[in-house]
Formats: structure tokens, sequence, C-alpha cells
């Protein structure tokens, strides 16, 4: 079983390392006793949103309801032959993650598969379902059962997983429109709705969430405080692009941050958290 649970979260950082090379550097900076769960949960969430998103030309429904039942059987019986569900069950009983989190995220997701835009109160929702609860799932493996420090920490994490998805959002908004019809600027139906003044509107959500964070980033465990500063600074530097450029330009292409700077961003996270430590 040792074995089998080395490969399972080796597959699961596999398909981290290949689906993500942002959260990839993130994680290279934290202490390796935290690596494995955190890959266990990115490659949990990943293979959800591939359902949704990518296998078009199948029964999402159905391969979502199976994933679904596959989820909870293997948490139930402490075991899967999904190599990444298996390293996502031993996770989630070793640190504790509330079965809440799993249910709002397996929601959001579903929620993908049939809509097309959000009303306030749903995307609201979907955006704690989707984000802020992944926030949540790694927060319990960061704090190592110090339920205190978690509870304290409870708030600015969800903000930073807010900030991070809406970010999102609007880099993503060309290929949300284009490839799944996908609207997520809060209240907008029909893509001539979409003014730049929506989009300012959840630029200021964002930037409030970021403010909110940044304290609770810096409470964080030595071990992952540097990974989870490196991630905020590249949102940070993603989001600053996007704030210059108007709606009808992010609709023409996907805004970047190029390789070179994402570590020149890891290393000045490190030099920022070694002084403020």
């Amino acid at each position: 079983m040792d074995l089998y649970s080395n490969v399972s979260y080796r597959i699961s950082k596999l398909v981290t390392t290949h689906y993500s090379t942002s959260f990839s550097l993130g994680i290279i900076a934290f202490s390796s006793k935290y690596k494995d769960a955190i890959y266990a949960i990115y490659g949990f969430v990943r293979i959800a949103d591939e359902i949704v998103d990518t296998f078009h030309d199948q029964d999402k429904q159905k391969l979502f309801e199976e994933f679904r039942c596959d989820t909870y059987r293997s948490l139930d019986r402490g075991l899967s032959t999904n190599p990444v569900l298996h390293a996502f069950q031993k996770t989630v009983h070793k640190y504790n993650i509330d079965r809440e989190y799993i249910d709002a995220f397996l929601h959001s997701m579903e929620l993908d598969i049939t809509n097309t835009h959000y009303q306030r109160s749903l995307y609201n929702k979907y955006v704690y379902g989707s984000a802020e609860v992944v926030g949540l799932m790694c927060l319990r493996v960061f704090c190592e059962g110090n339920d205190v420090l978690f509870r304290e920490l409870v708030s600015p994490a969800r903000a930073l997983g807010s900030a991070f998805q809406k970010v999102n959002f609007l880099r993503d908004i060309k290929s949300d429109m284009d490839e799944r019809g996908r609207i997520y600027l809060p209240g907008i139906a029909e893509q001539s709705a979409m003014t730049d003044r929506e989009k300012e509107k959840l630029e200021s959500e964002i930037e409030q969430e970021f403010q909110k964070a940044i304290p609770g980033i810096m409470r964080l465990p030595v071990g992952v405080k540097n990974g989870v500063h490196s991630a905020y600074l590249y949102y940070s530097a993603l989001f600053k692009k996007i704030k210059k450029k108007p709606l009808s330009e992010l609709m023409k292409r996907r805004v970047r941050i190029s390789n070179f700077t994402k570590v020149a961003l890891l290393i000045q996270s490190y030099i920022t958290v070694r002084f403020l430590r």
C-alpha cells in the first residue's frame, strides 16, 4: 500500500506540473512535508475541472456523476483504484479536510455543465465552491491540526482564493466565451452587455480581496509562506496587466506572465518573506 500511495502522489504531482507552471513554481517553495498533500488536492481539482471544461464530445453529466460517486466511495473506503482520487482521499483523512468543502467544490463544478452565466447570489456560491474551498483545503494542510490558527486564517484564505479565481475569469474571458459559452461577470447574461464598467466592478472586488488576504499570508507557517506569497505576487502582476487593458482587448488575446517573470517573482517572494521574518 505504501508503494501504491507513493505512486498515486507522484501521479498527482505529474498532473499539477503539466497543467500549471505557476502553481507548480509555488509548490516548489513549500517545505517537503506539505508538497504531496497539495499536489493531491490540485490533482483532484484539475480532473474535475477537465470533465466540465474539456470533454466536449462526451456526456459530461454522466462522466461527472461517475467522478462524484468515485470520490465519495474513495473517501468511505480509504482506497481508490484511481490514483488521483487515492492520493486525495489520503490527504482528506490525514488533515481532516471538511467534507463540506468537497461537496461545495463538486457542486460548483457541476454548475459549469449547464450554466452559461451567473446572477450575483449564485455567482458568490460558485466562487466559494470553485475557489475559496480549495484554499481552505490547502489551509487545513498548512495548519497541520492547529484549529485555532485555521479559524483565524479562514477569512483571508477565502479572500485570496476568490481573488485568484476572479483574476482567472478576466484572464480567460475570451476562451470562456469562445470555447465554453460562459460569462463570469456577475449579472451579465449576454456578450453584448459586457462593458468596461462591469470589468472595473470586478477589479474593485479583486483589489479589496487582495488587501484582505495579505495579512493572512504573512501569518502562515514558515514552510509554506514563501510559496503562497509567490502565488500572490504572480496573480498581482497578472492583475496589473489585465487592469491596463480594455475588455475589447481581453476578448482578443489572453494576458500572460512569462516563465522568466514567474521565477523572478519567486525570488522576490523569498527575499520579502525572509526579510519580514
